[in-house]
């Protein structure tokens, strides 16, 4: 950012801060720079000086607290207090507060500016006094002095300015502290006649200086003996009105006429006109019946989180490893439901109503938790669309990769993909802001909180001792207080909570509630990475070691049984899996698996190249029983049958070489849709397509095989629909993300090198009219050629203006160190580096001010 920029952004901050400061963000140049640098004073005058006293690591952590500070990294303090300023960043600011610092930050709008430390202590703890608050309140204190919302010694204490207009009442933006304005601001309109009425009434000799008057009025409302005489003489009606405006609004209506008890306290100035029809109670009178305090229920303490109920830890790990293993089912089922093609991509995209309803019931589940394995799959880079122009999901190359890893790994990927994943499948089914439905894997499900709330949940159930579940109320209590401004009827973090605790159950990051070993594992290899784009890959690996002891060896047999169905009776091995997924179909789930072989099933793998002799040897291999007969006897009729027709492309053909079956499939009449012809006493022609024949012959009863136009059997397979190589998607984060700590030094150098720069005291030069504050300094060409020259000689900085190739001005402290070609080579204090400057490109230069010490 240029000089003039930065200068038109001080001028936008400044502004009187109360008792004659000077604006907060305002930095000051010469003389008065100096004397402050030299001999600092008890308090800052702004907040730029606030901030320059400050060292290096409460500077990083400011920029650790606040990131949008360092977009892009400040050219100075001045510039770094102006934007710590700016609305949009206090306001983001803010948002981050727990509730106890927001209330203090509120407390502090509704103070006197500034404010002595004691003021805004009993502000919060009231006359009687609090403990709990009294020991919060450094705390809260120093946070807002961190993330440079609070600046000042503590015997004046300012608020930023956009915060206090933020957070201060007004009749368009009530405060939450529901007080209203002081009795300056409430008379600042009033006729000087109507003051002098209200003095006469309240007791209290009348003044001819209305500044005089609103003085004392405000003397008499703070003082506690005299405001509870006054209140002692007022009618009981009239003090039942106070107690309905006291805690706010303190706003109210009153007709031409108002009864008795209001004109009593409009008469004492207890309310005050603000217009015709409305009255407001002042603010001292609010905090005198209050007994001092600003909020009515100050929360210095975060909530807890209660235990609902406790199991032994070894009942949640087992609980939550068999969950793990579903989930894993879930999404392999998914995928292997999607291997040849998927449902098409709708045009705005994501899957259709219709298609989340067949996935949900060929996964058996509900529509919601379809959705949810839908996204995580999608999270993990497991599922996309093919890009083609008829778009379809279909499994990427990735899948085949998870599918070898062993299973805890293959469930790890797939929790650091959910903890770190912006997409949210809650919001699958609801409609967005121009009352659209949103889908499944549609382009509007990021949420920018939602790693940092699933973070969050996971932590305070790692707070808890192990084996114990939370109650949900009292976790979404501690959330609210931890994220107070964001509370509200359309607020999503408490809906991304409870979906975090349902989510967590199915994936089996939690067993019965209660986070298990190998959740605490992914929540402590993560640390703050959720936070980063980049951190999946590496969240999960103590977790697949934390869940792996936990998970049941995977079994290489099965028991097959004489009603055609087979008994695995655990996981199984994947080559195993894979083999008889093709050859059976799977009839129920859960502790053991039951697979069913039917003629479909064993057609299925003959189709996918296995012999019938490559069945019966897998089987005797795999079975811990005897082959039973009749499974036996299936496999070979199929087998005997299969091929036996050949259909290939005429339009389409069928082949074979016994010519009465031919004439048997040309008399059926469940054949006339296919339009079936001899061409020759063993070809039939058809109208249909390969596909379509092959389909309509396999419903009547027979076992065609495809053939290939040189004559060969096609052998299909089920794993054969892949899309390209497809990177899983990106979370998308909520504002920029949060810097390392090596951004963050070199961020601090560069700022310190800037202000420097920009501060420091610079010798005038003869002939030469000094810059103005905040410009560059100009010199001739010759003069500037000398000056440099003759620091290279003597070794001492210089201070120059310079202007870049795209125009930007900036100002800078050098070294110089060679001089030749038109160019000066030089250390740069403010980018903290050796660079080379054209001469021509430097406005000016000054010799630096003696130091006086």
């Amino acid at each position: 950012m240029g000089t003039g920029e930065r200068d038109q952004e001080a001028h936008v901050s400044e502004g009187t801060t109360g008792a004659g400061g000077t604006g907060e963000a305002g930095g000051t140049t010469g003389a008065a720079d100096a004397e402050s640098r030299g001999t600092p004073t008890s308090s800052p005058r702004t907040l730029a000086e606030a901030l320059r006293s400050r060292p290096d690591a409460s500077l990083a952590a400011l920029l650790r607290a606040r990131p949008d500070l360092l977009t892009p990294v400040p050219n100075d303090l001045t510039q770094l207090a102006t934007r710590a300023g700016t609305r949009a960043s206090v306001v983001r600011a803010l948002e981050r507060l727990d509730r106890f610092a927001l209330q203090t930050a509120q407390a502090l709008a509704v103070a006197p500016d500034p404010a002595p430390y004691p003021v805004l202590l009993a502000l919060l703890a009231g006359d009687e006094g609090d403990t709990a608050v009294e020991s919060a309140l450094p705390g809260a204190l120093a946070g807002l002095r961190e993330q440079a919302l609070v600046w000042g010694s503590d015997e004046r204490l300012r608020l930023v300015r956009t915060a206090r207009e933020l957070l201060a009442p007004s009749p368009t933006h009530p405060s939450p502290t529901g007080l209203g304005p002081t009795v300056a601001e409430a008379t600042a309109g009033m006729s000087p006649g109507r003051v002098q009425e209200i003095l006469r009434a309240a007791g209290l000799p009348a003044t001819h200086d209305p500044v005089s008057a609103v003085a004392a009025l405000t003397s008499l409302f703070t003082d506690r003996a005299r405001m509870s005489a006054l209140l002692d003489t007022a009618p009981p009606e009239a003090l039942a009105v106070l107690d309905r405006l006291v805690w706010g609004p303190p706003y109210g209506e009153v007709s031409a006429d108002p009864a008795p008890p209001v004109r009593w306290l409009r008469d004492h100035g207890l309310l005050l006109p603000t217009s015709a029809r409305t009255v407001v109670l002042p603010r001292e009178v609010a905090l005198h019946l209050r007994a001092g305090r600003a909020h009515r229920a100050p929360e210095p303490v975060a909530p807890a989180v209660a235990p609902a109920k406790e199991y032994r830890p070894q009942v949640v790990d087992s609980a939550a490893a068999g969950q793990a293993l579903t989930a894993l089912t879930m999404v392999e089922d998914l995928l292997a439901e999607w291997n040849e093609g998927g449902p098409a991509v709708l045009r705005a995209g994501g899957l259709s109503v219709r298609d989340l309803k067949r996935t949900a019931a060929a996964l058996d589940t509900t529509e919601q938790a379809a959705a949810f394995w839908l996204e995580l799959a999608y999270a993990a880079g497991l599922l996309a669309s093919d890009g083609e122009a008829d778009e379809r999901y279909a499994p990427t190359p990735a899948y085949d990769g998870w599918l070898d890893l062993p299973p805890a790994e293959r469930w790890s990927r797939l929790a650091a993909a959910w903890l770190t994943a912006t997409r949210t499948p809650g919001l699958v089914g609801g409609q967005d802001a121009r009352a659209r439905t949103l889908a499944a894997l549609g382009p509007d499900l990021d949420r920018s909180p939602a790693p940092e709330v699933r973070h969050r949940v996971l932590t305070l159930l790692a707070r808890l001792p192990e084996g114990t579940a939370p109650d949900p109320e009292t976790l979404l209590a501690r959330l609210r207080w931890e994220h107070p401004t964001r509370t509200g009827p359309e607020d999503l973090r408490p809906r991304l909570a409870q979906w975090t605790l349902t989510e967590a159950e199915l994936l089996g990051v939690t067993g019965r509630g209660a986070l298990a070993a190998h959740g605490r594992a992914l929540l402590a290899t993560g640390g703050d990475a959720p936070s980063r784009t980049d951190a999946a890959p590496l969240l999960g690996l103590a977790a697949a070691a934390a869940l792996a002891p936990h998970l049941p060896e995977p079994v290489d047999h099965v028991l097959l049984q004489a009603d055609l169905t087979a008994v695995a009776p655990g996981p199984l091995r994947r080559p195993l899996a894979a083999t008889l997924n093709v050859l059976a179909d799977i009839e129920s789930k859960g502790g053991a698996t039951v697979y069913r072989f039917t003629p479909a099933s064993v057609r299925r793998a003959l189709d996918a190249g296995q012999a019938a002799s490559d069945l019966h040897a897998f089987l005797a291999a795999h079975s811990t029983t005897p082959v039973p007969q009749p499974l036996s006897y299936l496999i070979d009729d199929v087998a005997r049958r299969h091929g036996h027709l050949r259909v290939g492309a005429a339009s389409a053909y069928v082949r074979c070489d016994d010519d009465a079956l031919l004439d048997e499939i040309v008399a059926d009449k469940r054949s006339a849709g296919l339009r079936l012809r001899r061409l020759a006493p063993t070809v039939l022609a058809a109208q249909a397509d390969p596909a379509a024949l092959l389909e309509g012959l396999r419903a009547m009863g027979y076992a065609p095989a495809a053939e290939s136009a040189e004559g060969d059997v096609v052998i299909t397979r089920a794993d054969t629909r892949r899309t390209p190589p497809r990177t899983a998607p990106a979370p998308v984060p909520e504002g920029p993300p949060l810097p390392d700590e090596t951004l963050l030094g070199a961020a601090v150098r560069a700022i310190r090198a800037g202000d420097e720069a920009a501060t420091v005291v610079r010798k005038e030069q003869p002939h030469t009219a000094p810059a103005e504050p905040g410009g560059l300094p100009r010199t001739t060409a010759a003069e500037t050629l000398a000056t440099v020259q003759a620091a290279v000689m003597t070794g001492s900085a210089l201070w120059i203006g310079y202007v870049n190739a795209d125009g930007a001005a900036s100002q800078r402290v050098i070294a110089p160190v060679r001089v030749e070609g038109g160019f000066v080579t030089a250390y740069d204090h403010t980018a903290d580096e050796v660079r080379t400057y054209p001469l021509h490109r430097i406005t000016g230069v000054a010799e630096l001010a003696d130091d006086p010490a």
